[in-house]
């Protein structure tokens, strides 16, 4: 228990909230120590009933059935994964930028989510992260199962294809790479790369909250398809690299 113990903490802050909510309300959904159906997405029952709690839960909530079980552990993986290598890579010393890169893909997922009826969304908001991941280390290498290899630039779209195979549906796969990109167009790409202008910027009470924790400016300086490209063999690793641009394998550790 105590490896179990030292594993979690050593997760990043804000991915060990997200992670540890994400296993806790399925549970409690699981266990029916509250009714599952109080946690899932219902426009009417926010908008009529003043539910307010329902956009929260149904980012954490996932059922967990024999049918769905696999699907669930998969995403969770994906979660603390990707999540951990973006908090302690590109947001690295940067909490408030990452908490408001969630928020604003949460609050998109949400829109959405009540303009087409879904009624679970924690697939979609792991899916923009993983797409935001992908855009800071596009011309990675990573190696997915069955030993196939591509650029990050693709696993979205792989993991969308993966997702729809074992899972019957690809909307919310779609959902999540739709609203990552947005956030990664608005953010970067169009100021930094186009010259456009800046519509996305970080609120100063976040930093008030969570200050940056390596001194400078808040935010970012530079767009992250300017950094110079990783040059990674398969199995990744190595020493001199940064901890953004390590090669991985998905069903590995």
């Amino acid at each position: 228990m105590s490896d179990i113990g030292d594993w979690f903490r050593s997760i990043p802050f804000i991915t060990r909230s997200w992670f540890a909510a994400s296993v806790a309300v399925p549970f409690i959904g699981k266990l029916g120590l509250v009714d599952f159906r109080h946690l899932l997405l219902d426009p009417e029952l926010i908008f009529h009933k003043f539910h307010l709690w329902r956009p929260l839960t149904a980012t954490l909530y996932f059922p967990v059935t024999p049918n769905t079980g696999f699907l669930y552990l998969v995403n969770l993986y994906f979660l603390y994964h990707y999540s951990t290598r973006l908090e302690t890579g590109a947001f690295d010393g940067k909490p408030a930028d990452y908490i408001f890169m969630l928020l604003f893909n949460w609050i998109c997922i949400v829109i959405t989510g009540l303009l087409m009826n879904m009624r679970l969304l924690m697939i979609p908001l792991i899916m923009s992260v993983l797409y935001v991941w992908a855009q800071f280390n596009k011309d990675m290498v990573v190696s997915f199962w069955f030993g196939t290899r591509f650029k990050a630039h693709y696993l979205p779209w792989v993991i969308l294809v993966f997702n729809f195979i074992i899972g019957g549906s690809f909307v919310n796969e779609l959902t999540g790479n739709l609203v990552g990109h947005l956030y990664f167009f608005l953010m970067f790409k169009y100021p930094m790369d186009l010259g456009g202008r800046s519509f996305l910027s970080t609120p100063e009470f976040l930093y008030r909250y969570f200050p940056n924790r390596r001194g400078g400016v808040s935010g970012f300086g530079v767009p992250p398809s300017r950094r110079p490209a990783a040059q990674e063999p398969a199995r990744g690793g190595g020493e001199g690299r940064h901890n953004w641009g390590q090669g991985f394998r998905l069903g590995g550790e």
